[in-house]
């Protein structure tokens, strides 16, 4: 378990500093205008959200209260996938439990 969330927190910080990386190296709005103009980077956006909504019901729906998954949901669309990775790395012990006792 220790293992894997160490995985998990160094795929996120890799994945913070391609973000900065990209920011720096790039400008996002001309970026997004081509991504936007494109099929593909169409398809990528809406598989981005679909995932974004995925993760973040899956956070409603494993935290006890819905006010500290409001906490976690909310930046998703903003901070990404690297915020789901954070709660993944935070959460993964508690997940496994809960699996193991389910199955």
């Amino acid at each position: 378990m220790t293992l894997l969330r160490l995985i998990l927190s160094a795929l996120a910080i890799a994945f913070a500093i391609l973000i900065v990386w990209a920011i720096g190296s790039g400008t996002f709005s001309e970026a997004g205008a081509w991504l936007m103009s494109e099929p593909w980077g169409l398809v990528s956006m809406a598989d981005l959200y679909l995932g974004f909504l995925l993760s973040s019901l899956v956070i409603f729906l494993f935290e006890r209260r819905w006010w500290i998954a409001l906490l976690w949901i909310l930046p998703i669309p903003i901070l990404g996938n690297v915020w789901t990775a954070v709660w993944f790395v935070w959460r993964l012990p508690e997940i496994a439990r809960r699996l193991r006792a389910s199955a």
